[in-house]
This record gives C-alpha cells, sequence and structure tokens, in this order.
C-alpha cells in the first residue's frame, strides 16, 4: 500500500534557488507591459523567429503584456532590387520616394507583418497585425525634404494599442498588437518611418518602463569589442561622442537615450539568436546584453543627441 509522502517532513527537498527568483520576477512583472523592438535579419529566419514567437507566448501567458513593433530593411531592400529600384541614404537615412514609398507599406504592412502574425497566432497567441497608419496610431510629418517621405513622430495614438492588449477570448488566448512602423500626415499621406523611433515612441507614450531590441548583435561593446553590461545616459553620449559606438548601433543609441529620457526607464539591446532571450532577460536574475537607463553623469549635452533625425529607415 502506497503512502503519501508527509509534507512537514524536514527531509523535503528544498525549492531550488533559480525557482524562486523566477517566481519573483515573474510577480514582479505580471500585469506589466513591455515593448519588443524586431528587426534586421531576424526577420528573415523562419526558424529563429518561430521561436521568438513561442518565448512571447509564454510571457504573455504570465501576464505579461507585449507590443511587438517591426522593421524589416533587408526585405525592402529585396523587393527594391527585385523591381530595380535604387536607393540613397542621406545622414543615415533612406531617401523615400513615392514610387519606394508604395513597394515600403507593401512589404512592412503586408509581407513581413502577415508573417509574424501568423507565427503568434501558432504559439497560441491571438495576434492583431496592422500599421501606424491604421486608427491614426502614428502621426507624422515629413522628418527632412531631402529625405522626401521619411517621417517624424509627431503624436501617438494608443487606443487601438490598448483595445488589442485587453483582448481574451474563450479559449484564454490574448491580444498581441503587432506594428508596422508607417505612419500618416496630417493630409493623409504615408510616411516610412524607422523602426527603432517608432517602437521608442511607442513606448514613451504608453508610459512602459521596460524595453527590449532583439538584433543580430550580443548588445553595445566598448573599444575592445567586450559586451558592456550595463550604461547610463552620460555614458552612452560618451561612446557616441568618442566613435565607440557606430554603424546601426549608433543609429540604435540615438533612439535608446530618447527612450530614456522619457519615461523608459530600462531599454535592453541583445542578440535574438540567443536561446530564449526575452525569458532570461525578464524572468531569470542573469542579465542579457546591453541594460541603458537614465542615470545620466554626462550633464546637460546627453539631450542633444537624442533630438537629432531618427535613425537608419
Amino acid at each position: 500500500m502506497s503512502t503519501k509522502p508527509n509534507s512537514s517532513s524536514k527531509s523535503s527537498t528544498p525549492v531550488p534557488r533559480e525557482v524562486l527568483a523566477s517566481l519573483g520576477y515573474v510577480k514582479q512583472f505580471t500585469g506589466s507591459t513591455i515593448v519588443v523592438k524586431l528587426g534586421g535579419s531576424i526577420l528573415q529566419d523562419d526558424g529563429l523567429l518561430s521561436q521568438i514567437c513561442e518565448d512571447i507566448a509564454l510571457v504573455r501567458a504570465v501576464g505579461v503584456k507585449v507590443v511587438l513593433v517591426h522593421g524589416g530593411g533587408p526585405a525592402i531592400n529585396e523587393e527594391l532590387t527585385r523591381k530595380a529600384i535604387t536607393w540613397e541614404f542621406v545622414e543615415g537615412l533612406r531617401v523615400t520616394t513615392p514610387e519606394m514609398m508604395s513597394v515600403i507599406e507593401t512589404v512592412l504592412s503586408g509581407n513581413v507583418n502577415r508573417r509574424i502574425v501568423r507565427g503568434l497566432n501558432h504559439a497560441g497567441l491571438r495576434a492583431v497585425g496592422f500599421s501606424g497608419m491604421d486608427a491614426g496610431t502614428l502621426i507624422c510629418k515629413q522628418a527632412d525634404k531631402r529625405l522626401q517621405l521619411v517621417g517624424e513622430i509627431e503624436r501617438v495614438n494608443t487606443q487601438l494599442i490598448d483595445l488589442i492588449l485587453a483582448m481574451e477570448d474563450d479559449l484564454g488566448f490574448r491580444g498581441v498588437p503587432v506594428i508596422a512602423p508607417i505612419g500618416a500626415g496630417r493630409d493623409g499621406q504615408a510616411y516610412n518611418i524607422n523602426a527603432d523611433w517608432a517602437a521608442s515612441r511607442v513606448a514613451s507614450a504608453m508610459g512602459v518602463t521596460k524595453m527590449l531590441f532583439l538584433t543580430d548583435q550580443d548588445g553595445i561593446l566598448d573599444q575592445d569589442m567586450k559586451l558592456i553590461p550595463e550604461l547610463d545616459a552620460g555614458e552612452l553620449v560618451q561612446l557616441i561622442e568618442d566613435g565607440t559606438v557606430k554603424g546601426g548601433m549608433l543609429a540604435k543609441a540615438r533612439t535608446i537615450l530618447h527612450a530614456i529620457q522619457n519615461k523608459v526607464t530600462d531599454v535592453h539591446i541583445m542578440n535574438a539568436r540567443r536561446s530564449h532571450a526575452i525569458v532570461e532577460e525578464l524572468f531569470t536574475d542573469r542579465g542579457v546584453g546591453t541594460v541603458c537607463r537614465l542615470r545620466s553623469r554626462g550633464g546637460a549635452h546627453s539631450s542633444t543627441l537624442s533630438s537629432s533625425l531618427p535613425a537608419k529607415v
């Protein structure tokens, strides 16, 4: 005859510290909202995208709301090349002609957005894909005449985002908004918006305190190409000014400065190819990639970079 183990026995196995720590982080983040930005080659890798969607489903299952903003530069380049449309950059921004805008809107709002929505729905969520044009979510003005249809966000309307986040069907599947970075001018004109800037402005408008950039890199590196685990605004400005941060990460650094100066307290830059990076960052005591926070020791000059033109589109 079997007997039930005595729950008060001194020989009972203790709960591992890692499990207790994870439960503590789950409790801390349950009910909160995070913004996740996806871009680069991540969106070209079906296997990796599927894994990220599964991780987002796990995060959403414990009550953490997720807003996903995506880019799609490589997919845009492929389609422009296929159509024999050439392009140029001015100060790191793609000059966007009306002909190119039609292609960009089709690629971002159609192909890329649909793939992400399918992946999230397959993972057990109720993803809703749309662009910043829909419901006047991202209202823009022309960023610079030289850039033609590149937009600078003037206002974020979070109404549609909030409605999707509140969704939950009879099976308990929860809503996730998936936003393509296309904005609307006050005259109805569509504008191409840098996805990093779109994510940063959405996070600030929603009062989100934690934002995750899933990239092709481990994080921000120092001059010796070693990962920097943590930076404040002043230190980030210094890395920009001395040329340590450059290229694509330079563009991202400027949006990060804007975010941490506008309500977002933690911005994480991590490599999307690290297995379960989102879950590890949120629910363990191991830091992943680089985290940027305000705590500026750089003085007033740290605000000047965040107001510069948006990063590469």
